[in-house]
């Protein structure tokens, strides 16, 4: 199947990522699907309640326990479900004073998803886990003063701010702190490959319009130079036709003039389209001014093209008519890019050149048998080959086809209407 404006045949199929990188990508897609935060909180649900029949905890204790592990099935869709995820946690732990697996899981789940979606700033976060896991710490230290504690002595009163007491706080503290960076660490590296996509994306985008702008500027210095110098040589043969020929009537005198006149209008509007096709860069090169190419000139490009160790004919059919100048020169173009991309992406390749001359219309034909483009290659982005190519094909109101051919190979066709 051909296709319009694709690349210059892609040079090598891509690199197999690496195992290891593979893995995460796949961890990531399963990470990033619908499903994954509803399957996550029922294993750990059922986890928990698994947990709570072997250790069993008071009332409160497994509320908060199934409140923690079951809230995070709605993460995905309100992040902020993750306080309610670490309030419950921290509930199950003050009530108990032995804080589950399935809790611990489940709070740490639940900041790093306060942290990845960043929904208060990481600072505030932390401060007020650090308030709750201080609070927590509190409420322990007073049942320890009013119950007493397996291991501890009889606290008094100036033993309640002895800092042993509040490795409770220390310990919750550097979690959340833990799990708040290492989400918001994980959002911050998302942004950043967002980022350098869209930056690549523009880059892209600005290349192939300054490749198109290119090509346009030298097709219009081109034309300027063939469509110019034809229409100025009408003016100056009709405006000193009304001069050498003494014996002209006062009609044909008028009729040279009112050519002359039109002929100077015809330059001034060339001049203003070529304008829209110029990039307007000041330091652009001058127009161009020795001979342009025909089709005439075919046998000696493809001499060109044997002579760098390429191979290649010349097959010519219909009834061949001489064509305008632009026409001409585009394809001549459009032969000479599509042997250059064939000597370099098919080095030794036999290439065939074909012109059919129908109807008003010219066929340009160029083939070969090398390996062609890779099915699996990216057809997403055309070369500047191929995009000046396309450019010179679509001013002369034309198209280009490109792709791999019928039998095989690289095919470039282009058909130009006149």
């Amino acid at each position: 199947m051909t296709r319009t404006m694709t690349p210059d045949r892609p040079a090598a199929a891509p690199e197999a990522p690496p195992p290891v990188r593979g893995v995460r990508r796949r961890l990531r897609h399963w990470a990033a699907a619908p499903s994954y935060a509803w399957l996550t909180a029922a294993g750990l649900t059922l986890f928990a309640v698994v947990e709570l029949a072997l250790v069993p905890g008071s009332a409160v204790t497994a509320f908060g326990v199934v409140v923690c592990t079951a809230s995070l099935a709605l993460r995905a869709t309100w992040p902020a479900v993750g306080f309610l995820t670490v309030g419950a946690a921290l509930l199950s732990f003050a009530t108990d004073g032995n804080m589950a697996y399935a809790t611990i899981t489940g709070s740490l789940i639940g900041c790093y998803t306060l942290g990845r979606h960043r929904v208060q700033h990481p600072a505030i976060l932390v401060l007020a886990g650090s308030l709750a896991a201080l609070t927590v710490n509190l409420v322990h230290i007073d049942r320890w003063a009013r119950d007493g504690s397996p291991g501890l002595p009889a606290l008094q009163g100036t033993d309640r701010f002895s800092l042993g007491l509040y490795a409770e706080t220390l310990v919750l503290t550097v979690m959340v702190l833990g799990a708040v960076s290492t989400g918001d660490a994980v959002r911050a590296r998302e942004e950043t490959r967002h980022t350098r996509a869209a930056a690549q994306s523009r880059l892209l985008e600005m290349e192939r319009r300054q490749a198109a702008e290119a090509e346009r500027a030298a097709i219009a210095r081109e034309l300027h130079d063939m469509i110019a110098h034809s229409v100025s040589v009408i003016a100056v043969r009709a405006e000193s036709a009304t001069y050498t020929t003494p014996d002209l009537s006062p009609p044909a005198r008028d009729a040279f003039q009112e050519i002359a006149g039109t002929a100077r209008s015809s330059m001034a509007e060339l001049r203003r389209l070529l304008g829209v096709l110029r990039t307007g860069d000041d330091t652009s090169p001058a127009p161009l001014t020795a001979p342009q190419p025909s089709l005439a000139g075919l046998d000696d490009l493809l001499g060109q093209h044997r002579a760098v160790g390429g191979a290649a004919e010349l097959r010519i059919s219909g009834e061949r008519v001489p064509l305008p100048a632009s026409w001409e020169l585009s394809a001549y173009r459009i032969v000479q890019e599509a042997l250059t991309n064939a000597r370099r992406h098919a080095p030794g390749a036999h290439s065939v050149v074909e012109l059919h001359y129908g109807t008003r219309l010219l066929t340009v034909r160029v083939s070969d048998d090398g390996p062609g483009p890779e099915p699996s290659g990216d057809t997403g982005r055309a070369g500047h080959g191929l995009v000046g190519m396309a450019e010179r094909a679509s001013l002369l109101g034309g198209a280009l086809t490109t792709g791999r051919g019928p039998a095989g190979g690289f095919l470039v066709e282009a058909e130009l209407p006149w």
